[in-house]
């Protein structure tokens, strides 16, 4: 099955809604989604969590008359803006199965780490909000976040990838022998390490973590982020989807791929769901200014008609695969079955819109994904492959008008050119067929700004049932992502974005 995750940050939605509460009839309450339409909507029973939650929530029918809102009918109380935040939730998913086939997954909490990591409990199809209280009361009682998080896996804490993991379980299982400055030892992997294992060790925290987890290449205060995480606090905060996005990926899972022929279908049917997102997401549809300015010679109000162009050209087509290891294999082991990847340019003949997805799918699978597989298992069969992945990455702006552009667009600047000098004169361009009609991007409705502050954020983080793209959101994978870079405007060289200046003052350097 094939997931795309994204984020909601619906806190003003959230604070508007339960201002609105009426507490004397809760059961028939309306969630507002826009504020200038009173009208656009949905009823919800604001006496009780639509969903599963963590802890279990108590069987409210037995409590008072108004029995989830809490003492004081406090309107900004955390409890209350979750439980409406799992009625927004509830919507979401019933919309998107609706009106375009998908199922999702929804964690609700107050940061994306605890959203993520809530709405992974019960799946698929189903939602799930994490209680308060998420700090230590005064009386005693436990932290819901803590208790939650304990029983993770260490490497399960988004953040903490498996290079970290394995050094934080070499030093616990051994901290007398344990190298601080060096990678941790195979031998370390045999145990399964916990959240509660790494909090309460003695002496554990930020300072002790930096010794643990710092050295040559260790981001700058790594101690303090993974402390942080480690208790659920997450500072990151909810972006806007970009306008193009950073890669885009298609995998799925198997029981076990072994035979050569297996292989080879499954990668033709990725590739041609791979080529087929590229067409949704990186074309764009545009007027054909000839035809525009024909129709406008003769005085037509006709439609124009129209082309399809690219947006952003991806250069790089990256493989991974994930072996199944052994039954009998140790985690030690089973260590080097992780994720493994090849990379290769791109081939051009990918982006002729006017070609087959189909027929393309199968050259690129026979041209060059084959050979990219050969690489990464030389064995001729016997691979028990669990996981396969294709990507495009390295996207640079096609020839337009933005920044970032690779270039101008010749055709059109000289037909612009062409209409402001000759208005008569029509310009034939040829058209291109429509692609194939692709997954599309789900964005959450939002209101209008408000001058209503909140405390706390209501984070939605949601699954869907669909092709995962890359983005701000975490990556599963184990290998790093590809180094961001920017088209250099003077040569067209692409340049990582920090030695970008360098390269800017080269170009200006005398000959």
């Amino acid at each position: 099955m094939l997931e795309q995750q994204l984020f909601l940050d619906v806190t003003d939605m959230i604070t508007y809604n339960v201002d609105l509460l009426n507490r004397n009839d809760l059961e028939h309450s309306f969630f507002h989604l826009n504020r200038q339409d009173p009208t656009l909507g949905f009823a919800f029973d604001a006496t009780g969590f639509h969903g599963s939650t963590y802890p279990a929530a108590p069987n409210v029918a037995s409590d008072s008359a108004s029995p989830c809102v809490p003492a004081g009918n406090d309107p900004h109380s955390l409890h209350i803006r979750l439980l409406v935040a799992s009625h927004l939730a509830a919507y979401l998913r019933g919309q998107l199965e609706e009106q375009k086939g998908y199922t999702a997954t929804v964690g609700i909490s107050t940061s994306k780490i605890l959203a993520k990591l809530v709405g992974n409990i019960y799946k698929p199809n189903n939602q799930t909000t994490l209680l308060p209280p998420y700090t230590a009361a005064e009386q005693g009682a436990q932290s819901n976040v803590l208790n939650f998080l304990d029983a993770h896996d260490i490497r399960k804490i988004p953040g903490i990838g498996s290079k970290l993991s394995r050094k934080l379980t070499s030093y616990l299982k051994n901290p007398a022998q344990s190298s601080l400055s060096q990678g941790a030892s195979d031998t370390a992997r045999d145990d399964t390490v916990t959240v509660r294992d790494v909090r309460l060790f003695p002496r554990m925290g930020p300072v002790l973590l930096d010794k643990i987890l710092g050295g040559p290449g260790s981001p700058k205060g790594i101690g303090t982020k993974v402390w942080s995480l480690i208790h659920g606090v997450d500072n990151s905060e909810v972006l806007q989807a970009r306008d193009l996005p950073t890669q885009i990926s298609i995998e799925d899972s198997y029981g076990g791929l072994s035979t050569f022929e297996e292989v080879r279908r499954e990668l033709v049917s990725l590739t041609a769901s791979l080529i087929r997102r590229m067409r949704a997401d990186l074309t764009e549809e545009e007027p054909d200014v000839a035809a525009a300015a024909d129709s406008r010679s003769k005085g037509s109000l006709s439609r124009t008609t129209s082309t399809m162009r690219w947006i952003a050209r991806p250069r790089t087509l990256r493989l991974s695969t994930r072996p199944r290891p052994p039954p009998t294999s140790s985690e030690a082991q089973s260590h080097s079955f992780n994720r493994i990847s090849r990379s290769a340019p791109l081939p051009q003949y990918v982006f002729y819109l006017d070609a087959s997805i189909d027929a393309l799918a199968e050259q690129l699978v026979h041209e060059l994904v084959t050979s990219m597989f050969r690489k990464l298992h030389p064995e001729k069969a016997g691979w028990n492959i669990r996981l396969l992945n294709v990507a495009v990455t390295n996207m640079v702006d096609a020839a337009g008008e933005r920044k970032q552009s690779s270039g101008r667009d010749i055709e059109k600047m000289f037909q612009r050119q062409d209409m402001g000098r000759r208005p008569d004169f029509p310009v034939s361009v040829t058209g291109r067929s429509s692609p194939e009609t692709g997954t599309q991007y789900v964005r959450g409705p939002r209101l209008s700004s408000s001058d209503t502050s909140s405390s706390s954020q209501i984070i939605v983080g949601l699954d869907r049932n669909a092709y995962k793209t890359g983005g701000d959101s975490w990556e599963e994978s184990d290998e790093d992502e590809d180094m961001p870079c920017v088209a250099c405007t003077s040569c067209g060289a692409l340049i990582p974005h920090f030695a970008l200046v360098a390269h800017e003052v080269y170009h200006s350097a005398p000959d």
